[in-house]
């Protein structure tokens, strides 16, 4: 029963994409924010993103949660019309803030670890990055259960295998370790909830965050640097670098990784608060929650 459904999903998925592709890229993205705005808001997964935005944000009032709530929705269904563009996307839609910052950084001989959150358009990061500078960061995703979702999502986001994409899984740690010997780049979102993790506070709620990227960052002497992707209008948006954290202090001892989680938590919620409509709330981010 689960493969048929599997089946119709990936028919329904792969047709809007078709759709999707036909059109101008601010065509697609302004149709794919209408069905966002138009079917999301009525589904009952919007009860979970009403209590995560309370518990984060308890001083919002309700009409305040029904705008980020509409919002998550329109900026939600953008991006699925955006997968088939974003090569033109990333080139020609997308202004990147401090580009010397950037540059800088990739001319540098150390590996560098791209960390970041479900905020804007998240797969714009790596594309524009690519298609700007000249420079492939990989990527690690949490793969969808259904496989043929999984294959057209992964062609679309590695720019049709320009870019290498790591699943979230035991079996890919060598692959990141490989592109971090070699010098390359990783791209990890870390706004997920990881069972195994370490318990942090994020919005003042404890919150599982796997630590490996801090880890991997302190062992094989990487760059961590913070990048956002803001939708600034319609299918247009500003990849935004940020300044190298520091993983060492001044004696050159590797910092607390849970210090450094709680660093990066921090950048991350004065994100959100400044775009919260930009967020995913639906995911179960917090223990127990």
């Amino acid at each position: 029963m689960k493969h048929i459904r599997y089946f119709f999903e990936a028919i329904l998925l792969y047709s809007l994409f078709i759709f999707f592709k036909a059109l101008p890229p601010q065509r697609a993205s302004d149709i794919g924010g209408w069905l966002g705005r138009t079917i999301g808001t009525k589904l009952a997964a919007n009860r979970k993103a009403r209590r995560h935005i309370a518990m984060a944000m308890p001083e919002t009032t309700q009409e305040q949660q029904d705008n980020i709530i509409r919002g998550m929705w329109d900026n939600l269904g953008r991006i699925i019309a955006e997968y088939p563009h974003l090569e033109r996307l990333g080139q020609q839609y997308t202004t990147i803030e401090n580009k010397e910052l950037l540059s800088q950084y990739i001319d540098d001989e150390r590996p560098i670890i791209f960390i970041g959150g479900h905020i804007g358009n998240w797969e714009i990061n790596s594309a524009a990055t690519l298609m700007q500078l000249n420079h492939a960061v990989n990527l690690t995703y949490r793969a969808p259960n259904n496989p043929w979702t999984d294959k057209l999502l992964e062609k679309a986001r590695t720019l049709n295998g320009r870019l290498k994409a790591f699943p979230k899984a035991r079996q890919s740690g060598r692959l990141l370790i490989e592109t971090l010997k070699q010098r390359g780049s990783l791209g990890i979102l870390v706004d997920q909830k990881y069972n195994e993790g370490m318990d942090i506070d994020f919005f003042g709620l404890p919150a599982m965050t796997n630590p490996v990227f801090v880890q991997l960052a302190q062992k094989y002497k990487c760059l961590l640097v913070p990048v956002r992707c803001v939708r600034v209008n319609g299918c247009n948006f500003t990849l935004q670098a940020y300044p190298a954290i520091d993983l060492f202090d001044d004696e050159n001892n590797a910092r607390k990784t849970d210090d450094v989680i709680k660093q990066t938590h921090a950048i991350l919620e004065n994100w959100i608060k400044e775009k919260p409509e930009q967020w995913l709330w639906l995911h179960r981010r917090w223990k127990d929650i």
